[in-house]
């Protein structure tokens, strides 16, 4: 699977891409991350579905799924750094 296809690398090419115009805070880029990361799943969902009644490609079907995949554990990974930041904000001496 390239790299390029991978959720966090899509957001990264589209916040470089909007940087310079208004949109292009913190909020909408966690927005179009977390849009994309829905979308995703729906894709992979309804792969699955497809597959089950026996009008989709396996090929695609694995495709899909291994998309999926990769996007929850971009978003596993993106959660657990936040947890770690945190524990350690309420970790320093006030």
């Amino acid at each position: 699977m390239d790299i390029r296809s991978t959720l966090a690398s899509r957001a990264y090419d589209a916040l470089r891409t909007t940087q310079g115009h208004d949109d292009s805070s913190p909020a909408s880029y966690f927005a179009s991350a977390g849009a994309e990361f829905a979308s995703t799943l729906k894709a992979g969902e309804e792969a699955a579905m497809s597959a089950m009644t026996g009008d989709y490609d396996p090929h695609a079907l694995v495709t899909a799924l291994a998309q999926s995949e990769l996007a929850v554990e971009t978003a596993v990974t993106i959660r657990n750094k936040v947890v770690e930041a945190y524990q350690e904000i309420l970790r320093m001496a006030v």
